[in-house]
């Protein structure tokens, strides 16, 4: 599942890799259609401290208070965003990308076409790679294993894209260590 809490604290370190001069980071995410949002708050708001960040939830509801919230991070230097994977966050993917690209706020995402699609970089579970797991524990099934039986997996494979033409936007130099463990990078 793309939903893996453990996440929350390897985002903030990225985050701190590719834009150290960030200090306050909001953990973007509509409470709504998030209700599993708390584990992955608990651990990025751990992992920021230990980078020297103030990590906050930054709840929204709709378009004006989602501009408001990537607004605020822009206003002073300093600011970074990581937006959960979540329903709301998803579907707005592009404003959520356009806003901070206009906000000049370092912002990592979950997905891979997040990045592509013009974030600074994301950093998530391998969706193919749990397809092709998912395939074999079918097999599994099929072929009479009962599914009870059957061991719970967590992810084992995840991606990291790089958007450099962002980067440069920004006035940041990606480091040469965070681009060699680069699954891709966007020039």
């Amino acid at each position: 599942m793309s939903n893996e809490p453990t996440l929350g604290g390897k985002w903030p370190e990225l985050l701190k890799e590719i834009a150290p001069e960030v200090k306050r980071v909001g953990l973007l995410f509509n409470p709504n259609t998030a209700p599993y949002a708390d584990p992955f708050l608990r651990s990025a708001e751990a992992a920021a401290a230990s980078f020297g960040m103030e990590l906050k939830a930054a709840r929204f509801s709709d378009d004006a208070e989602l501009e408001r919230v990537i607004a605020a991070l822009g206003s002073e230097p300093g600011g970074g965003l990581i937006v959960l994977p979540e329903t709301t966050t998803n579907i707005r993917s592009g404003f959520i990308i356009e806003a901070a690209a206009r906000h000049r706020v370092p912002t990592i995402y979950a997905f891979r076409y997040q990045a592509t699609a013009g974030g600074l970089i994301s950093y998530g579970v391998d969706n193919a790679d749990l397809f092709k797991d998912a395939a074999a524990y079918a097999d599994r099934i099929l072929r009479g294993e009962q599914p009870a039986d059957l061991p719970v997996q967590a992810p084992a494979k995840f991606t990291l894209v790089v958007n450099l033409k962002v980067a440069k936007a920004l006035g940041l130099t990606v480091p040469t260590s965070t681009l060699l463990r680069a699954n891709e990078v966007i020039e």
